[in-house]
């Protein structure tokens, strides 16, 4: 029977799931270099990608808003508003509690907080937790249960005291990490950074042979004595002088022969294609200019950020609000900062909002961070150009009307 059990068992039940540690099977990158979650970001381009992304989410205004007749409005006085635009813990500020959300995500590929709930049920603190050492399995009750390794012993949390945030995956349960996915591409940017740091430190020729026309009876002084002296950058572009017939014959292959400066940027872009980052968010210009920058900044916004904001205001939503709370509020993210565009562009699209009537000027006042104009003396009132008349009146002119054959 226990054969039959597991050989018909549902697949919606997937075992328990290791740690991202354990994805790696333990093997090296093809280049030789282990990567791990951690070291990874020892790696120039993926400490930049996950910097700028998890800031930039970090940075946003993140607001709890209830449906109200017009819309929406923001909800300041729910108790899940404060923990979320300003402090989630006493130990943290809002925005360094979403960094380090967003920064797990970004390695391990999942994302923990612990919520801590009052007598009343209602949430009074979240406490992020290390990913990898969260395993998550469903117990025989189908229902899916947490333990977190603490010291040497496993605490047990059920769904509604963990806010999960996984991200991409194959069975819809945990998030795979993004290093280990792409850690042949991380492994050969660490290499190519080992490299590069062993040539400076061994000097501008690190590989050669001394050749002497005799027969030397202690080698290794002549060795010593070359090391000391031209070893290392700091003793670069040193001039030799060799006795006795000596000559230098280099054996290491140079750089740019190597093609070693094009494999560390190859690297770079690799990497930010992984993070989906564009090259001049991480110090990369090559290819950008005046007039593309601008919407590469944008599509950033649109094709990286916004789905990780998605991912993020779907997970709070789900744990952080009861069923009957999810029909009146919801968690939302603002991006129009990010969307507006330079000064003059935004001018053109305010003036022909307000011109046609679906903004008022406080609506514009409110996007550009400034003070509203007193509603009694007409900030909020929607007006159109008086040149604009309709359609069904464009005939009427001093009395008379115009038919449509064009007798009056």
């Amino acid at each position: 029977m226990g054969l039959l059990k597991n050989l018909f068992k549902s697949r919606d039940k997937p075992e328990l799931t290791k740690p991202s540690v354990f994805r790696f099977f333990f093997a090296p990158s093809s280049s030789g270099k282990q990567v791990t979650e951690k070291n990874a970001m020892q790696s120039a381009a993926v400490y930049a990608c996950v910097r700028v992304i998890a800031e930039t989410v970090a940075s946003l205004p993140l607001h709890l808003y209830r449906h109200v007749e017009e819309g929406k409005r923001r909800d300041t006085l729910h108790p899940l508003y404060f923990l979320l635009h300003d402090s989630p813990n006493p130990e943290m500020t809002s925005f360094i509690f979403r960094e380090t959300l967003m920064t797990h995500l970004l390695l391990w590929g999942n994302a923990y907080a612990q919520i801590v709930r009052n007598g009343h049920g209602e949430i009074i603190g979240l406490y992020p937790l290390m990913p990898d050492k969260m395993q998550v399995s469903r117990a025989e009750t189908d229902e899916l249960i947490y333990l977190y390794q603490s010291g040497m012993s496993n605490i047990a949390f059920r769904r509604e005291e963990i806010l999960h945030i996984p991200g991409l995956g194959f069975d819809g349960l945990v998030g795979y990490s993004p290093i280990a996915m792409a850690r042949n591409a991380i492994g050969m940017s660490m290499a190519t950074e080992e490299f590069g740091a062993s040539f400076f430190q061994n000097g501008a020729a690190p590989g050669g042979i001394l050749e002497h026309p005799g027969t030397l009876k202690d080698p290794s002084k002549v060795r010593e004595s070359w090391n000391e002296l031209f070893k290392g950058s700091g003793n670069a572009n040193k001039v030799a002088v060799l006795e006795e017939g000596m000559t230098y014959k280099q054996i290491g292959i140079p750089p740019n022969e190597a093609q070693f400066l094009e494999t560390r940027k190859y690297q770079t872009e690799e990497i930010c294609r992984i993070y989906r980052v564009p090259p001049h968010l991480v110090a990369d210009l090559d290819k950008a200019t005046f007039s593309n920058i601008e919407h590469q900044s944008i599509s950033f916004v649109v094709h990286t950020i916004r789905p990780w904001l998605v991912r993020l205001e779907q997970a709070m939503n789900k744990a952080l609000l009861y069923p009957a709370e999810r029909q009146r509020y919801f968690i939302e993210f603002n991006v129009d900062g990010l969307l507006r565009g330079d000064y003059e562009s935004r001018m053109r699209g305010y003036a022909t909002a307000r011109q046609n009537g679906w903004m008022s000027a406080n609506d514009i006042r409110r996007l550009e961070n400034m003070n509203l104009i007193p509603k009694e003396e007409g900030g909020d009132l929607y007006l159109i150009n008086g040149n604009m008349t309709k359609l069904e009146d464009a005939g009427i002119f001093s009395g008379k009307e115009v038919k449509s054959d064009g007798e009056t």
